[in-house]
């Protein structure tokens, strides 16, 4: 959340700044298209070699081998790494097999030299990590998240910390997440007010994310503890009652003081994050000095430096007694000159590699947390922060990493600041088809009135993907606000735009807002030289204060005015559920969350199924100090939340919704989404999607494949590739002023000419318009039969093949094949029926290829209706 790098102990985290440069761009880019192309790594070049150990026994596509099985495949022999299936041995590093070099009489080939590191998925010590067994047997599979994937051949104790519903187990009484952000930088340096672990409201939370590690100069994570002195681990606070360390562990710090607290509090989860706005693409040195060396932005280069930072994400998991990492990395976006300004020389030349090097990262920090959960008997859990705003979504593909984590944490916050003029809410949960940066963008004519810079249009985007209960809403306890305001409602949608003398930060352009400065910005950060940039930076307490007319006696601390001018009242939007505070005499407007918006955000929590909130930063909630007259750090808002959360329903678990229920048996389909352009001219969004059969049988010309995606776009997919893809089913339509009124979109298309053969792909250049995030509940429907995929990593499902006759009897929940009894639904004339839906007719079992009503079954053979056989 901030706007220069060289304030570190007193700079928020900035998740938000970039999305919302954006409204000139926007209206200039609505009509330009492009794509590129993927890049592929090459092998090492191989060269011949001797002959000396016997074959193994041939590998052969059918059969399944386990860990450690051996082969021989083309004059070598094979180890297999992991489970696995009909993948051919080879040598390249991503695949389940490792040589064992050249076998028989004759030459082979083998690489000139060993790799350099192991696989992603290679476990890092000898046999205890060596994987064993099929996913299918693990037994705590049954408590896996729908949807999340499964690592290759590991018991992942998953049962650790999720139900059988694959529910996260929550302490404290709480049905949904309690997230807090604890930042490392509020030690109570200079008399300012302090915030340790022992201030923490521990027995009304979830978990506890401690702001920041970073990723050093040898791509490992860090946090400078070999530095003396160093908060993490070498700090102590004398005389402070609740601060007194843990003589037990081998370290000091603020990591004493959260295992101390943790241990008192068993089931709060205590998490590192990873990165952050100041140390994404660079790292602070043990004398506080930004060192730019690239962070995540040069370490997801390579596959070997991947391994080497997550190697040492689970050594420093383990060492610190961590539940897991929480990555914030902001942000691998294809947008030009998108996140901290400071990083655009790397970041800009990289852009079109960045999302791919993201999906890397959290694939293999999936895979070796899992391991090393399997080896400890523990579940440790991969989150990651992610943006909310569509402008920076746009360049971030479909957000192919949902599979990996147990949840997202939403920055739905910083949606306005004053990196431009037009004053908005701080964090918006719905649109009101005002939002002044949207409307001078021209976006509301250009997306049907449908606004992107809210909590509901984000929390869409991700339950387009995954389920409700993985996505957890940002609410931010500070503010961010605007001087000299012209026009709005008491501010609220007016414009500030800077002053003659102001000099603009670094990526606005100059083109930058009139920010709050003086006591009203009192979380100031401040640029090289020093000096406080404005941005009507507060905690939630100071503005409480201001409204009552109090200075507080922090301010000195601060270095702020200690007068107020003109007073402060206090607004509440009923539509965008915005809070803020109005100067009519400054012109001063302040947006941020206190205990309205809280509220509003705890109850859509509830109402929509999200698993939670998730708080930037703790130390900005309040309590009153009547003895003082001032409001000071507490935790009033964390108190609602817990209210809220601890007398509520369990969060949505499964991907569908109730009304389309998913078969229970799967067929090996993947879906794999390519050749997106870069975010700046991805106008329409046209990837190429390719459906990849894994099974032994052909799925054959005329199967229907339907598929679900979020009601972020507006509801129009089509393709470029003639196979007449088609929207069955809208789940809104119009603006999404008040919210988003459904969740999911479905679209089908029928299988081409030539069906997709066992082992092969076909590809859909489709076409849409908003960002929306990977497809979910994909149905393949084969003779009247209907089958899930194994891309959607349900929990739940059997993994089949078709039948020798395509669909028949083999799978899916379509008809009895011809016993006498039709068990599904009798067509009703006037009913609404959308693909994929089946019913019986006439003694037969009919799947619905697309929407129809009043279309008869087996009316016309090239009808809405497919046959599937006599029931």
């Amino acid at each position: 959340m901030r706007l220069s790098l060289s304030s570190r102990a007193r700079s928020p985290r900035a998740p938000g700044r970039a999305p919302q440069v954006l409204a000139a761009a926007t209206t200039l880019a609505v009509l330009v298209t492009g794509a590129v192309g993927a890049a592929t790594a090459q092998a090492a070049s191989p060269v011949p070699a001797a002959a000396t150990t016997p074959c193994a026994a041939p590998w052969s596509a059918t059969p399944a081998y386990s860990g450690g099985a051996t082969v021989s495949y083309q004059g070598q022999n094979f180890r297999a790494k992991w489970w696995t299936q009909n993948q051919a041995p080879s040598t390249s590093p991503d695949a389940p097999w490792q040589s064992l070099g050249a076998c028989g009489d004759g030459p082979t080939t083998e690489p000139t030299t060993e790799p350099t590191t192991e696989p992603t998925t290679e476990p890092t010590t000898e046999p205890t990590t060596e994987p064993t067994t099929s996913p299918s047997t693990n037994p705590h599979e049954k408590c896996r998240p729908d949807g999340m994937v499964q690592t290759p051949g590991v018991d992942t104790p998953y049962c650790d910390v999720y139900d059988e519903a694959g529910r996260e187990k929550l302490p404290n009484g709480l049905d949904r997440r309690v997230i807090g952000y604890f930042t490392s930088w509020r030690t109570g340096a200079n008399d300012q007010p302090r915030y340790l672990a022992s201030d923490i409201p521990w027995t009304k939370i979830s978990h506890i994310n401690y702001a920041f590690a970073h990723v050093d100069g040898q791509n490992k994570v860090s946090v400078n503890a070999s530095a003396p002195g160093n908060v993490a681990t070498d700090t102590t606070w004398p005389g402070v009652a609740g601060a007194e360390m843990d003589p037990s562990l081998p370290y000091e710090g603020h990591f004493n003081l959260l295992a101390k607290y943790k241990k008192a509090n068993p089931g709060v989860k205590v998490i590192p994050a990873v990165g952050g706005w100041a140390e994404t693409g660079g790292y602070f040195d043990a004398a506080g000095n930004r060192v730019a060396s690239g962070g995540f932005y040069t370490m997801t280069e390579s596959q070997a430096k991947i391994d080497t930072f997550a190697d040492s994400v689970v050594a420093f998991v383990r060492e610190y007694g961590f539940d897991g990492i929480d990555i914030d990395y902001e942000y691998p976006t294809s947008n030009n000159q998108a996140g901290n300004p400071d990083d655009f020389h790397i970041s800009d030349k990289r852009r079109g590699q960045l999302f791919k090097g993201y999906i890397d990262l959290m694939r293999t920090l999936r895979e070796k947390l899992d391991v090393a959960g399997a080896q400890d008997g523990e579940y440790y859990m991969l989150t990651t922060a992610t943006p909310s705003s569509g402008w920076l979504l746009r360049g971030m593909e479909v957000y192919q990493v949902t599979q990996y984590t147990d949840y997202v944490n939403m920055m739905t916050y910083d949606l306005h600041g004053a990196w431009n003029e037009y004053v908005g809410g701080n964090g918006a949960l719905f649109d009101d088809g005002k939002d002044p940066e949207l409307a001078a963008g021209g976006v509301y004519t250009a997306y049907k009135g449908i606004g992107y810079l809210n909590g509901d249009w984000s929390s869409h985007y991700f339950r387009g993907a995954m389920q409700g209960g993985r996505i957890n809403l940002g609410v931010p306890f500070y503010t961010r606000g605007f001087q000299n305001v012209q026009g709005g409602t008491y501010g609220m949608g007016g414009r500030a735009p800077a002053t003659a003398s102001t000099k603009c930060p670094a990526g606005t352009n100059n083109k930058c807002g009139d920010g709050a400065d003086g006591i009203d910005n009192l979380w100031y950060d401040s640029d090289p030289q020093g000096v406080a940039i404005p941005a009507g930076a507060n905690p939630i307490w100071h503005v409480l204060n201001l409204e009552k007319g109090v200075v507080g006696d922090y301010a000195a601390a601060y270095k702020v005015p200690t007068t107020i001018q003109g007073s402060y009242e206090r607004h509440f939007d009923p539509v965008t559920k915005n809070e803020w505070w109005w100067n009519a005499q400054t012109k001063t407007f302040l947006s941020g969350d206190a205990d309205q918006a809280i509220t509003a955000k705890a109850d859509y929590v509830n109402s929509t199924g999200l698993g939670g909130l998730m708080i930037w930063e703790l130390a900005g909630d309040y309590d009153y100090d009547q003895a003082k007259g001032q409001y000071e750090m507490g935790s009033s808002l964390v108190d609602i939340m817990h209210t809220k959360f601890s007398s509520s329903t369990p969060y949505g678990a499964s991907k569908a919704n109730a009304d389309r229920p998913m078969p229970t048996k799967a067929l090996d389909l993947d879906i794999r989404y390519t050749e997106f352009a870069l975010g700046d001219n991805n106008y329409p969004i046209s990837p190429k999607v390719v459906f990849t059969n894994n099974g032994a049988k052909d799925i054959p010309a005329g199967s229907l494949i339907s598929f679900q995606y979020g009601t972020t776009d507006t509801g129009e997919m089509s393709d470029w590739s003639g196979l007449k893809t088609t929207v069955t089913a809208k789940g809104h339509t119009g603006d999404n002023v008040g919210g988003l009124d459904g969740d999911f979109h479905t679209v089908q298309f029928t299988v081409p000419t030539g069906g997709i053969p066992a082992g092969g792909s076909i590809t859909n250049q489709l076409k849409w318009a908003m960002p929306a995030a990977q497809f979910s509940n994909v149905i393949v429907t084969v003779d009247g039969v209907a089958y899930s995929t194994t891309y959607d990593h349900l929990h739940g499902v059997t993994v089949v093949d078709l039948p020798a006759t395509g669909g028949g009897t083999g799978g899916g929940d379509g008809g009895t094949g011809g016993t006498g009894s039709c068990t599904a639904p009798a067509w009703a004339a006037g009913t609404v029926y959308t693909g994929g839906t089946v019913v019986s007719h006439g003694g037969k079992v009919w799947t619905a290829r697309y929407w129809n009503q009043n279309d008869t079954p087996g009316a016309s053979a090239w009808g809405p209706w497919a046959d599937g056989g006599a029931c």
